[in-house]
């Protein structure tokens, strides 16, 4: 099993995403990149983290190309601190590697996909530091509340667009 942690904007959405992705064993919500024990209330108020999903993922089943060209699918990767009606830090586009050989796959990936954008990719890699979980209540957010206003316009939309 591998991990890689994503920021492609609200982190609610990403994980949606990705758990209807065959390989992906678990994803959990949370905070990385800023000062330590963030609270959705200090993320929120711009305290420097990003809100990220953790993938663990069977490499066997799914690469870390395919999960990469899916999170490229469901976030806009030229947009610097916004996605949509989502705008501040915490929404950056970002990637969080573990190991030397993941940059490596990541910096080529991007590189690649430059030319499929008329704008610049400004996607954040860094190496991943600490890694904070959110608060219970954000985890699987979309799974227990289908109906809430944001899950029905902003994710379920997003969901069918990668099916």
């Amino acid at each position: 099993m591998k991990s890689i942690i994503l920021g492609g904007g609200c982190f609610w959405c990403t994980q949606a995403v990705f758990e209807q992705v065959e390989g992906i064993i678990q994803s959990e919500v949370g905070y990385t990149g800023g000062p330590e024990n963030p609270t959705y209330e200090s993320v929120c108020a711009g305290d420097g983290n990003i809100e990220v999903v953790k993938l663990d993922y069977n490499d066997a089943k799914i690469s870390l190309l395919e999960i990469l060209d899916i999170f490229f699918k469901i976030h806009d990767p030229t947009s610097i601190d916004k996605q949509g009606a989502d705008v501040g830090i915490q929404y950056r586009s970002a990637i969080f590697y573990q190991d030397d050989m993941d940059k490596k796959i990541i910096d080529n990936f991007i590189t690649n996909k430059q030319d499929n954008y008329s704008s610049p990719i400004v996607t954040c890699i860094y190496k991943l530091n600490r890694y904070y979980p959110a608060e219970s209540y954000h985890q699987n957010y979309f799974t227990k509340n289908p109906n809430q206003a944001y899950c029905k316009f902003v994710i379920a939309p997003k969901l069918k667009n990668i099916k």
